[in-house]
């Protein structure tokens, strides 16, 4: 079996945070393994029903957020106007989300998922629940909140802020 760049007894170099470009690699091919696998069963439940990874992440942050702006979740997701109204419209054709006047200005469309819609987020996410949970409690809270901090730290400094922030009042 060939060894990973990061293993349970950290090198001196990994200890040092000064790691090898061969070490950096692995960690960018363990990342699309992890990815690949993490997507997987979405992938095959959103081929079904003749959506994509877009759908996924549409469905996702108005679960998280019902009420979400179009303009708001243009921001998530960092998409061109046209691919979200493209991906909008099947989600509220197919009776998954639907979208409101905004009452304080009544140009604005406020998203939320439907009964259905919420059901296909449900069993999207479940899965990849799932798989977290399980590779949280097999790596143990140090590597949790070591993971969190690595991901929080890719992110572009000028979105991380929002990003964080988003996050924060969630759990609010």
């Amino acid at each position: 079996m060939a060894q990973s760049g990061f293993s349970i007894n950290p090198t001196r170099s990994e200890q040092l945070l000064f790691l090898t470009d061969d070490q950096l690699r692995q960690g960018i091919e363990l990342m699309f393994f992890a990815y690949r696998e993490f997507t997987a069963d979405p992938d095959r439940i959103l081929d079904s029903r003749g959506y994509g990874r877009a759908h996924h992440r549409a469905v996702h942050f108005i679960n998280r957020r019902p009420g979400l702006t179009v303009n708001e979740l243009l921001d998530f997701l960092g998409v061109t106007k046209q691919s979200l109204n493209r991906v909008l419209r099947q989600l509220v054709e197919d009776g998954l989300v639907e979208s409101r006047v905004g009452a304080a200005d009544r140009r604005q469309r406020n998203l939320r998922l439907t009964e259905a819609g919420r059901a296909l987020e449900h069993e999207l996410s479940g899965a990849q629940r799932r798989r977290m949970r399980a590779a949280f409690s097999l790596a143990g809270p140090e590597a949790v909140h070591g993971f969190r901090t690595v991901l929080e730290a890719m992110i572009d400094p000028e979105t991380r802020e929002r990003v964080l922030g988003a996050l924060d009042r969630d759990r609010s």
